[in-house]
């Protein structure tokens, strides 16, 4: 079975780290995060992955020369224009040839979900698309699916007021969709799946919707990003090269390859880039990203901002 990873977004919330490393390329817990997710697929039986590229494909194509991610084999394709989720969707099925059952991934979710109980229970329910959810602490803050007895998705409910929402399930960014999908999506414009396609078959009465117990997390800004290496790794993210003097402290945070936190400093939830520098006696706070290359004076203190090189 194919599997659409969708990794042409800019990653504009992790900027200035997404100026060069496209956010799927960015280490989690040592692992580039594609490659995590494409592990986990694999581990459910999906044999070849199809990147949907937009920004930067250049970083992938360099990243894996050999068309192969975590041992599977990648097919790459590239959108000469942004077209939004579902346009690009249907652009890699067209590109790729998928003309049977395949799942599409958002590429920053990292999750441990159970694939195949997804595609088993989207092959029971005679769905044209399954869209897995997932638990939330406060539904509030995103948009939940409302289902029937069946599992079949009645409405979508964007952002409910405090404790009036019916469900606490939301979009997981994981789909199972039959190519008779591809037909509702059109060709040729920018096409949102959660704003146009989902909508469109919730009105054919062929869209359904499973929960997925299990890990999961949207790594697209820096609290998520850290709290995803912490749950991987178990601690800050250090990456081996970078230079940590002992006198500084490191709470909560993750420091690229080769960079220096030097004597004093102090590195509280936050992200250091490869090659960056934070010097003597400097704060880094309150998910603040100090990019690739970029210096920190001696002294300063930097609370929730980016620092560019």
């Amino acid at each position: 079975m194919k599997a659409i990873v969708l990794v042409g977004g800019e990653g504009t919330r992790l900027r200035p780290l997404t100026y060069t490393t496209p956010k799927q390329l960015l280490p989690v817990a040592g692992v580039p995060m594609l490659e995590r997710v494409v592990a986990h697929l694999a581990a459910h039986g999906i044999d070849e992955v199809v990147l949907s590229m937009g920004y930067k494909p250049a970083a992938f194509l360099e990243a894996y020369p050999s068309d192969t991610c975590a041992g599977v084999p990648v097919r790459y394709v590239v959108e000469a224009e942004p077209l939004d989720t579902g346009g690009a969707i249907a652009y890699a099925a067209d590109e790729a040839g998928v003309n049977e059952r395949f799942v599409v991934v958002n590429g920053d979710v990292l999750t441990d979900v159970d694939f195949s109980a997804l595609i088993n229970s989207h092959a029971e329910s005679g769905a044209l698309t399954t869209i897995g959810l997932t638990p939330v602490d406060d539904p509030s803050r995103f948009g939940v699916v409302v289902t029937d007895g069946d599992g079949r998705v009645t409405a979508f409910i964007e952002k409910p007021p405090a404790g009036s929402a019916p469900t606490n399930l939301i979009n997981a960014g994981i789909y199972v969709m039959e190519p008779g999908a591809l037909d509702v999506i059109e060709r040729g414009r920018r096409v949102s799946v959660e704003r146009e396609v989902f909508p469109a078959m919730v009105d054919q009465g062929t869209l359904f919707a499973s929960a997925c117990p299990g890990y999961w997390i949207d790594t697209g800004n820096p609290a998520s990003y850290i709290q995803a290496n912490i749950d991987i790794g178990g601690a800050s993210a250090i990456d081996p090269t970078a230079k940590i003097d002992p006198d500084a402290v490191i709470v909560d945070a993750v420091v690229h390859a080769h960079a220096v936190v030097e004597a004093g400093a102090r590195v509280d939830h936050a992200i250091i880039g490869a090659n960056a520098v934070v010097g003597a006696g400097a704060v880094v706070r309150d998910y603040s990203v100090v990019g690739p290359g970029a210096n920190v004076p001696a002294g300063a203190e930097v609370v929730g901002q980016q620092v560019a090189e």
